[in-house]
């Protein structure tokens, strides 16, 4: 099988392990894994037109329109029409898979203040729009949709902690620090984020339910959308191997027997 230019879109619901998906499918099979929040903050830090709008909902506490995340993301993969690319499609305010955004934009000079009912962290293509216009300008050659239980993934992001000066996240069931509250490496104490409370929890993967249905229909009503269910990433890597190497020779060929140790996000 010869290899291609492969274009794919990943997307779940929060606590779902797509971070750990992503990884693995750019590590095996060579793709770019493309973050809008990357891109969002190279263009703040450059100072561009789109950046300095963004900076100020930022600034705000305020998430960035949809429209922005799509000016920033479509002349993006324009510039990458002869290179494969995975996109990370995450919603309501994913912070595991993102990282606290406010954490990650410090870097740009930002001071900002987050608001209730506002998320900080953006994914593409996340709204029926953003994946309209994405069909515009790129033929997508298949959508993965991980499938958890709902229970899951309550329990996944209830017993998650962070160290929010650098990101580093924790999870009490499979991933503890070595000891209880402090992060391993610096030292410093860990925190329990708001949107990761049963209460907040519920109301992310309700609303995530709710954003997501438009988008995977339409995928699925284009016949690329490919569904894995399982409340293990380690189990359902396997099968989405398996489909990859269908469309595009692995770059680092891997024994999908092996059991995986990596952290599930």
């Amino acid at each position: 099988m010869a290899s291609k230019l492969l274009r794919a879109v990943i997307l779940g619901p929060p606590g779902s392990g797509k971070g750990t998906v992503c990884q693995r499918i750019a590590k095996n099979f060579g793709l770019q894994h493309l973050s809008s929040g990357d891109f969002l903050r190279q263009n703040i830090r450059a100072s561009t037109e789109v950046g300095v709008m963004a900076k100020k909902y930022l600034e705000q506490g305020l998430p960035v329109p949809d429209s922005l995340i799509t000016r920033v993301m479509l002349f993006e993969l324009e510039t990458m029409k002869t290179q494969p690319w995975l996109l990370d499609a995450f919603f309501t305010g994913d912070q595991r898979e993102m990282g606290d955004f406010s954490v990650r934009i410090r870097d740009c000079g930002l001071s900002c203040q987050k608001r209730e009912g506002t998320d900080g962290s953006y994914g593409f293509p996340r709204t029926l729009a953003q994946a309209e216009a994405l069909d515009k300008i790129c033929d997508l050659d298949l959508v993965i949709s991980l499938n958890i239980p709902f229970e899951t993934l309550k329990d996944r992001l209830n017993t998650r902690w962070i160290h929010q000066p650098s990101g580093r996240v924790y999870n009490l069931e499979f991933n503890p620090p070595h000891v209880q509250g402090i992060d391993d490496i610096s030292g410093e104490p860990l925190i329990q984020q708001e949107h990761d409370k049963p209460d907040a929890v519920i109301s992310r993967l309700r609303q995530y339910k709710d954003v997501a249905k438009p988008v995977i229909e339409l995928y699925k009503n284009k016949g690329i959308l490919h569904t894995f269910s399982g409340t293990e990433t380690n189990r359902i890597w396997p099968y989405i191997y398996t489909l990859l190497s269908t469309k595009i020779t692995p770059v680092h060929p891997e024994d999908t027997s092996q059991t995986f140790c990596a952290e599930e996000h």
